[in-house]
């Protein structure tokens, strides 16, 4: 059964997507505390938040 998106939010693969990235690469930016918040569902998948993502980026260009 097919977990249902909510709105405003990014699947995994739509952020590694985004960003060019491997899913490896997420991983172990998440577990250095480095990854945008995430969402963990019932199911185990992780969703990211678009406000969440958004501000994550506007910090790293705000750390430069």
């Amino acid at each position: 059964m097919a977990t249902a998106k909510p709105r405003g939010t990014l699947t995994l693969a739509e952020l590694c997507a985004e960003l060019k990235i491997s899913r490896r690469t997420f991983y172990e930016w998440r577990a250095k505390g480095r990854a945008p918040r995430c969402l963990k569902l019932p199911n185990g998948d992780l969703r990211i938040r678009r406000t969440d993502f958004d501000r994550w980026l506007t910090d790293l260009e705000n750390a430069v």
